[in-house]
């Protein structure tokens, strides 16, 4: 069984990876796993096509070349790629104002985006950017995606009311669905309502059961019988067959890839953030090994599937993830699985979705927005960081006030400033003996000594041009303040792990200053190549005789003067 392989063995596979190895006892769980999640997603998809501008059938197809591509290059065992509501948002921002939503030029150049989004995650993947997926904190990806839920929930008001709709962004949406109110399709109104309830009430029942999916087939039945494509509008002939394998149709120049370049690089951060996040998480739930770089590779290579096979640009999707795990998928054959009945459905079952009410599809993609609103989220950073929490509550603004691709351009920046910060201003502390003699830290203002004449200054953070101030006044204000004055001060180097020109120019200057009040200047516990490295700062700052291996061998000499 796969769940007996080592997990230097589950990585040993370059292709199939997440697949392989696999015993024959999971085959039935995989399959029912795979079938679980053609039934939940293939509404889902389709509702995101209406988010992302495009025809209806673009979504199937994200669930067949590229899901099956990561499949076989991905390395995750359980991250499931798809459309998304956050990256097919950023398509249709993106795309606002350049080509008319649901034209063939549309279309193209969401194609032209996906590939582009597949490059560059092929490149971060050659030059070793995956660690960018550490720059997104889970606290502006909460903001971030609720504010696409929000934005996604009211653009979806006009579908479920059956008004024209109108507007660039979201109030100006909103102001047009409320001058259109007595416009109201009553029709439209009661099948919105009635998905909603179908869907609702399944999920109330049981996650299992694919309430959208029912009521979607429930509204293609009563569409059908009662002939509502008189009365409200729907999707009408949709494609079936295979997509078209090729390049996007179009006029290819700098200029036009200059233009798309900030919207394929926000949907390029965004599948890195959330699909690293999601597979390490399932990852560390099962205690499995995946590896980020071949997951890039495979995260590119289904982008660059996407933009070939005429739909639009897939990331890797927690709810889509869950949906299989919930039914007992545990390897990437479920999603093959999946893509198998996609194509079926392609082949033989397009024409019932002629039928599909409009209405319908806002109601499911409505319901899509509400699951992104992350309230208990931004509840739990509010009661236990509040500063993060105005990060996260400024980054949801921007998404919903000015626009998705605005809001993630602020995400990155926000959580930049964020680690800049942390950095910027660390929490350093003195170290006392306590009773049992071991060595406890004190804020810095209280000024203890670790023995009369002896202070131990732990700075915690590596040190750089920004906190060299810091350093500075907290180390000039504990020798000023002393009581009794100091003999020795010792820096307890054990959180340094760089040293910039900037913090080496103050170190000397501090050394310089120890020195002219007759005060020792000893540096404790220097990690090796911070130290003794021939290249670094402090390595070329100090002098043997002032390094010590620990607090302990501090206390003793300074003891023993």
């Amino acid at each position: 069984m796969a769940g007996s392989e080592s997990p230097s063995k589950r990585l040993s596979w370059p292709v199939l990876g997440g697949v392989l190895p696999l015993g024959s006892a999971r085959l039935s769980g995989e399959i029912l796993a795979g079938l679980t999640l053609a039934a939940l997603a293939i509404p889902e998809v389709m509702g995101y096509t209406q988010i992302a501008g495009t025809p209806v059938i673009t979504g199937l197809y994200t669930m067949l070349i590229p899901m099956s591509l990561f499949a076989l290059f991905g390395s995750s065992r359980h991250l499931v790629v798809g459309a998304d509501s956050a990256t097919a948002a950023i398509l249709a921002a993106g795309l606002l104002g350049v080509a008319p939503q649901g034209s063939d030029s549309y279309l193209a150049l969401a194609g032209l985006l996906a590939l582009m989004a597949g490059c560059l995650l092929i490149l971060a993947r050659l030059i070793g950017l995956a660690f960018m997926a550490d720059f997104l904190s889970r606290t502006v990806l909460i903001g971030f995606l609720t504010g696409v839920g929000i934005q996604v929930a009211l653009g979806q008001a006009s579908g479920l009311l059956g008004l024209p709709g109108g507007g660039q962004g979201t109030f100006a949406r909103l102001w047009a669905d409320v001058r259109q109110l007595d416009q109201v399709n009553l029709h439209a109104l009661a099948i919105g309502l009635g998905v909603l309830a179908v869907s609702l009430g399944a999920k109330r029942l049981s996650r299992r059961i694919p309430g959208p999916l029912i009521a979607i087939v429930g509204a293609i039945a009563l569409s059908w019988m009662l002939d509502l494509g008189r009365l409200v509008p729907v999707l009408g002939e949709v494609p079936g067959g295979l997509p078209r394998i090729g390049l996007p149709q179009v006029t290819w120049s700098w200029n036009l890839i200059s233009t798309l370049a900030p919207t394929a690089f926000a949907m390029f951060v965004v599948i890195l953030a959330q699909s690293a996040a999601t597979s390490r998480a399932y990852a560390v739930r099962y205690e499995e090994r995946m590896s980020e770089a071949r997951d890039l590779v495979g995260l590119g290579l289904a982008n660059l599937g996407a933009g070939l096979s005429g739909t639009f640009v897939i990331n890797g999707s927690p709810t889509k993830t869950q949906m299989v795990d919930s039914a007992g998928g545990r390897t990437q054959l479920s999603m093959l699985v999946a893509a198998l009945v996609v194509l079926l459905v392609l082949l033989f079952l397009t024409v019932p979705l002629a039928f599909v009410p409009e209405a319908a599809l806002s109601a499911v993609v409505f319901l899509i927005g509400l699951d992104l609103i992350d309230l208990k989220g931004l509840r739990k950073i509010y009661q236990n960081r509040r500063s993060e929490f105005w990060v996260a509550l400024m980054t949801m603004l921007m998404v919903v006030v000015v626009g998705v691709e605005q809001g993630i351009l602020l995400a990155i920046l926000l959580s930049l400033i964020d680690h800049t910060r942390r950095g910027y201003r660390p929490r350093n502390a003195v170290l006392v003996p306590t009773g049992s003699g071991a060595l406890h830290a004190q804020p810095v203002a209280t000024g203890a000594q670790a023995a009369p004449g002896l202070l131990i200054y732990r700075f915690t953070h590596s040190a750089y041009y920004a906190n060299a101030r810091q350093l500075s006044e907290e180390v000039r204000a504990l020798v000023k303040g002393a009581d009794p004055p100091l003999r020795w001060f010792c820096l307890d180097a054990s959180a340094i792990d760089d040293v910039d020109f900037s913090a080496a120019e103050t170190l000397r200057a501090l050394d310089a200053m120890l020195k002219e009040r007759g005060i020792r200047f000893v540096v404790a516990q220097v990690m090796e190549d911070v130290g003794n490295g021939s290249q670094t700062a402090l390595g070329r700052l100090l002098g043997r005789d002032v390094l010590f291996d620990s607090l302990e061998d501090v206390l003793t000499a300074y003891r023993g003067r």
